[in-house]
């Protein structure tokens, strides 16, 4: 049998990686050979791998970060652009934001597309384990003072004298909803506790809010942990400069929680540590109206980010089995918005009892094996994104199996709802339109008697077929 790093090395054959170590061996100090390329599950927006280079001291671990598909980048008003995130990698190091070194940028001649090469961090970004797993358990406690900081550090930078200001968009609160709600219609779908949540955003602005670099993705997924705390803030492709408190509220948003809801600030921490350290280090003082604000916005704007997945799904080029998985997830994201702007009772849909039958397997059972053997046995014998993409199916396949019982109920119960809010005849369809269309030109006031029950029935029965454990229904079913 051949020697480990032997038999990694030829798993090099294919012409990115062949062309990759070409470009790694001329552009970085002593890099004799590329001795592994694994490309990691995490990023839904760009592609993220680990690298292992040779040189004369040993093996080397690096990460390589590029646009997805390895083509030239589309940049959108969302994307900065994979150059600019590297430059502000290197602003961020420059002022005592934990970071990872650029190493290169990679250069049209190279044939790799747009991204860069970065030292390779040693910890944990995986969410769920940040907030549950034994080894973090001493450092959670000072998560939250600890972000606070960081944030304080990242909001300090003068994006004048640091060139920024010419880099990145500048994007008032207004702005960030109405480019939100704007990006939603774009989808055509029609999601009418988005565009209430808009509405109520529109007529909240914050007055005259403060003006600095802010990251917009500052969050439990996005943050490097080990044992001493946060050692890398990652992923700055939708950096702008615009209100600071957006990064607070984006860390409190319940999607990056994990599911510890009693701990609001990424699932591992307390307001109070995260606002005291962040108003001492800032010599500011938020409110919790203003987190409130951006917490709102936070979910408002993840239900859209999670439609656009599934449309990205739809039109290419990524049409992996977790973009349309993503999408499923709008509704979490807006029965987070109903627990914070109409929380009340809501009228849940039960399925069906189903007697015991004798004949073929039915779809349910043939939905429970296929299920199983993804979750069990597939996502068993293989790894990396193999295995995460076979947990993602089988929990696309649970999805199915709800939507198989609890939808045509679903159905019916928000046809008869929009009828009786309406006060016309219509398909269901034609009556969410018509529900869509005049709170977005204003012909339907949010405080429509029966629309806030309309909503929270709907949304909330929405996310029990599509993901019935996410605390946001146990908020909701608690204030019933």
């Amino acid at each position: 049998m051949l020697p480990n790093k032997a038999r990694r090395r030829e798993t090099l054959n294919n012409p990115f990686e062949q062309r990759l170590e070409t470009v790694l061996r001329d552009k970085l100090d002593d890099c004799q050979a590329l001795i592994a390329c694994e490309r990691l599950s995490g990023g839904a927006n760009q592609e993220t791998y680990r690298l292992v280079i040779r040189h004369s001291t040993g093996d080397r671990p690096l990460a390589l970060r590029r646009a997805a598909g390895g083509s030239a980048e589309d940049l959108s008003e969302l994307n900065v652009g994979l150059a600019t995130e590297a430059r502000l990698f290197e602003i961020a190091r420059d002022f005592a934001v934990p970071a990872p070194e650029i190493l290169y940028v990679l250069r049209a001649d190279d044939g790799l597309g747009d991204g860069f090469v970065m030292s390779w961090l040693e910890g944990e970004t995986l969410g769920h384990r940040i907030v549950r797993a034994p080894e973090f358990e001493a450092v959670r406690p000072r998560l939250a003072a600890q972000c606070g900081e960081i944030l304080a550090r990242i909001h300090a930078i003068d994006v004048s004298a640091t060139g920024l200001e010419g880099l990145l968009p500048a994007l008032s609160p207004r702005d960030e909803i109405e480019q939100t709600w704007s990006r939603y219609r774009a989808l055509e779908t029609a999601q009418p506790m988005i565009d209430y949540t808009a509405r109520w955003l529109l007529d909240h602005v914050p007055a005259a809010p403060d003006r600095a670099l802010v990251h917009s993705d500052f969050r439990n997924g996005n943050l490097m942990i080990d044992a001493s705390g946060v050692i890398g803030v990652l992923d700055w492709e939708i950096a702008h400069i615009g209100d600071p408190v957006r990064d607070l509220g984006w860390l409190c948003t319940n999607s990056w929680r994990f599911g510890r809801d009693d701990l609001p600030v990424g699932g591992f921490g307390n307001r109070d540590d995260l606002l005291n350290a962040y108003n001492t280090h800032a010599d500011v003082d938020v409110t919790e109206e203003h987190l409130h604000f951006w917490q709102v916005f936070g979910s408002f704007w993840w239900a859209v980010g999670c439609l656009a997945m599934a449309d990205q799904f739809r039109s290419g080029p990524d049409r992996s089995v977790e973009r349309p998985a993503i999408g499923r997830r709008s509704s979490e994201c807006q029965a987070d918005c109903v627990n914070l702007l109409i929380p009340g009772p809501f009228d849940r849909i039960e399925a069906p009892t189903a007697g015991r039958r004798a004949d073929l397997p039915h779809a349910e059972e043939l939905l429970d094996s296929v299920a199983a053997f993804l979750r069990e046995d597939a996502s068993t014998a293989t790894g990396g994104r193999t295995r995460f993409f076979a947990k993602v199916a089988a929990n696309s396949l649970d999805i199915v199996k709800r939507e198989s019982k609890l939808g045509p109920a679903l159905e019916h119960s928000e046809y008869a709802s929009l009828r009786a809010l309406l006060k016309r005849p219509g398909d269901r369809d034609t009556l969410r339109w018509e529900l869509v269309s005049g709170l977005r030109d204003g012909t339907i006031d949010p405080g429509l008697p029966g629309l806030a029950r309309h909503l929270r029935d709907t949304v909330l029965n929405q996310l029990a077929i599509d993901q019935p454990g996410y605390p946001a229904l146990a908020t909701a079913a608690k204030k019933a």
